[in-house]
């Protein structure tokens, strides 16, 4: 990210687009008190864009369960000052559900999310200035239908882990392959895998995810009393999604020997997911049970508690795109301490914000998260650092893009009718 951007923007720009609405179409939303918080990015993405814009509407569609999973029990249509939320339920085979014989690219067969998003355009008569998809699929791929019948600009962010983009280079699916073509500008979350996607359209950037305002510095051993856990304990905190991806089974191994070094070492994770059974079982064949605590869901709240009751977080992804929760540590001063994947050593440039060190390596990690929990940190200066990555920071470049492509794109073609044939 060109730091420099952030500064020359001037205010007034943001003027630009007042008289303009976003749609914004999304896999996940979380619903109005956050029960439910797939893709909370987005949402926390979307306010500093909510002053730039007169209207903004998300469009996710959600999977008909009866009610089964969560986002179908707990999502409904709501609005929170000027932006609209809508949740069309309909059918489609998600990628997370292991289904024999059906590979990936079938399940896009089988999915009409694009009709439900059309449905809600016609019914709700949405008239919109501007699209911006978040992933390849399905959003990206609707964004191109709806680009194609009513004539409207398209920003696509490309959130998806390295490996799923990977993957979806390699189907050479149709729709993906168009979506990434016919987009107008697309949005990389880091630069490592923009090479990637040149071959598919040269109107690519990386811009990075961000963090929001309530992640700053607060005094340790005050969240650590919110917290109820130990006062003069090093404690190492993670949180992400309990899947083989995010490398906890790595973790577990590498803290085995940052334990044995220190006993009094602490490290709770945060999240749920289907790793969760097997890693309790890997804590208990080790003994580990008064040294690694697995927190299930940790309210958002409470997030920026821990961040700031840790001396360090720790993220031993596999795999990655650009991980938000790296920007969030980073932004209340605590250091990161990561693995060469994805975007994360564009952002821990320094050993003064974090050490990465090599995926799947517990031995490797072991080291440096021996090495960060043995040496002093400027928390300040992390912190300072971060503000770079704030969503405040990140509004400023979508505007420019936004502003830039709605400036370029035939104003002729703005015109459209919702409810077209």
């Amino acid at each position: 990210m060109d730091e420099n951007l952030l500064t020359t923007i001037p205010d007034r720009l943001f003027a630009d687009l007042k008289d303009k609405t976003l749609l914004v179409i999304t896999p996940d939303f979380p619903d109005r008190d956050h029960h439910y918080i797939g893709s909370i990015f987005v949402k926390n993405q979307i306010e500093p864009l909510k002053k730039i814009f007169r209207q903004i509407i998300v469009i996710c569609p959600v999977l008909f369960s009866f009610r089964l999973l969560p986002n179908d029990r707990y999502c409904k249509n709501y609005t929170y000052g000027n932006v609209r939320v809508f949740y069309p339920r309909c059918f489609f085979l998600p990628r997370s559900l292991p289904l024999p014989f059906v590979s990936n690219k079938q399940k896009m067969s089988f999915d009409f999310r694009y009709s439900a998003v059309r449905q809600i355009i016609r019914k709700e008569n949405t008239q919109f200035d501007l699209i911006h998809a978040h992933f390849t699929w399905p959003s990206a791929a609707i964004a191109a239908q709806i680009r194609e019948e009513f004539h409207v600009p398209v920003v696509t962010t490309i959130h998806e882990d390295s490996g799923w983009l990977e993957e979806e280079i390699r189907m050479e699916q149709p729709l993906l392959v168009r979506a990434w073509r016919e987009c107008d500008r697309l949005i990389r979350v880091n630069k490592k895998d923009v090479p990637l996607l040149l071959r598919y359209n040269t109107r690519i950037i990386s811009i990075p995810n961000g963090f929001g305002p309530e992640f700053h510095p607060m005094d340790k051993q005050e969240s650590r009393r919110v917290l109820c856990i130990p006062a003069e304990n090093k404690i190492v905190f993670s949180l992400a999604p309990l899947i083989e991806r995010k490398g906890f089974s790595y973790l577990i191994d590498a803290m085995e020997q940052v334990i044995k070094k220190d006993p009094s070492t602490l490290c709770y994770i945060g999240g749920e997911g289907p790793e969760k059974k097997n890693l309790t079982e890997k804590i208990r064949k080790k003994g580990l049970q008064k040294n690694i605590f697995l927190l299930g869901f940790v309210p958002d709240k409470q997030v920026v508690r821990w961040m700031n009751s840790a001396d360090l977080f720790v993220l031993p992804s596999l795999k990655e795109g650009n991980p938000t929760v790296m920007f969030e540590c980073l932004g209340c001063g605590t250091p990161f301490i990561g693995t060469d994947a994805g975007g994360i050593p564009e952002i821990i440039q320094s050993d003064d914000y974090g050490y990465v060190c090599e995926p799947a390596n517990p031995q490797a990690l072991a080291q440096v998260l021996t090495a960060a929990l043995g040496r002093a940190w400027d928390r300040e200066r992390i912190s300072q650092y971060a503000q770079q990555f704030s969503w405040e920071a990140i509004g400023r470049e979508l505007n420019e893009v936004y502003r830039q492509l709605i400036e370029s794109f035939p104003a002729d073609l703005y015109e459209f009718k919702a409810d077209k044939p």
